[in-house]
């Protein structure tokens, strides 16, 4: 069997993502309700039922909406750093003991048959982090919530075949927008958000080490739009004679809609 990855939501105002391998099923995050993550699986034939784990990629609520009431309802392991469960842990109900997990930052965690590796990323949260997923047949990256590219995040990214990729803003439309200055500096600051830009110079740099899909991943609804940002990241792979249409399958995710199913 295959990994399989699925965006259940992906924006500023509810992340979830879904990765499985045979029976091993994993969240990352649950930032919207649980019914709407058990009605969007549901549209690919998926069950919660036997769901192996849910990572937590930080404290802030758009990620941890539902994890408390998945766990209780599935009796399911959240997995987090020692800080973010210090963080988030009064704001998820009472989780049973033994669903309490804690993982360290960089070391392989194996969760059924998927190879679970975190990193560092830099966010506005306590102890933010990005997740790999590995099997013998190739890796799935996620990396969100990014103020900018650290170099232990890009040196985990390389050599992924598919990468969920922040693109959270077209600069412009930021600064224009309606935001407060206090908000439009923190987006822009490195513990705030990757732009439309920053996603294309990365993404340009990922496919020249053999990623070939690239998912847009945590627009704004305010500051960003689905055609701006492929548009933009397009742009910038073409000016390195990289094709989005032919070279790779570039995607931007909804953050109302479930994806496809994308299959190592």
């Amino acid at each position: 069997m295959n990994m399989r990855y699925i965006s259940v939501a992906s924006g500023s105002s509810g992340n979830c993502h879904y990765i499985e391998k045979g029976n091993t099923k994993i969240l990352v995050d649950a930032g919207i309700s649980g019914k709407k993550i058990e009605n969007g699986l549901k549209e690919h034939m998926i069950d919660l039922a036997g769901l192996n784990g849910i990572l937590v990629t930080h404290e802030h609520t758009d990620h941890i909406k539902s994890i408390g009431v998945i766990s209780r309802r599935y009796d399911v392991p959240i997995y987090g750093t020692e800080k973010t469960w210090e963080s988030m842990e009064n704001s998820i109900g009472k989780i049973k003991e033994h669903n309490k997990r804690v993982f360290l930052s960089s070391e392989d965690t194996f969760i059924g048959d998927i190879c679970v590796k975190s990193f560092p990323t830099s966010h506005d949260a306590v102890d933010p982090s990005g997740f790999t997923f590995r099997d013998s047949k190739g890796k799935i990256s996620i990396a969100t919530d990014l103020g900018y590219i650290t170099d232990e995040a890009r040196a985990a990214l390389i050599g992924s075949d598919i990468v969920v990729l922040e693109s959270n803003h077209d600069i412009e439309m930021l600064k224009m927008g309606s935001y407060p200055y206090y908000l439009k500096k923190r987006v822009l600051s490195e513990y705030g958000h990757l732009s439309n830009v920053d996603a294309g110079n990365l993404a340009k740099d990922l496919i020249k080490t053999g990623t070939k899909s690239i998912l847009l991943a945590h627009l704004s609804r305010e500051n960003n739009m689905p055609m701006i940002a492929r548009q933009t990241v397009s742009s910038i792979l073409e000016s390195e004679g990289i094709c989005s249409k032919k070279d790779l399958n570039l995607t931007v995710l909804s953050r109302e809609f479930v994806s496809d199913i994308y299959t190592l």
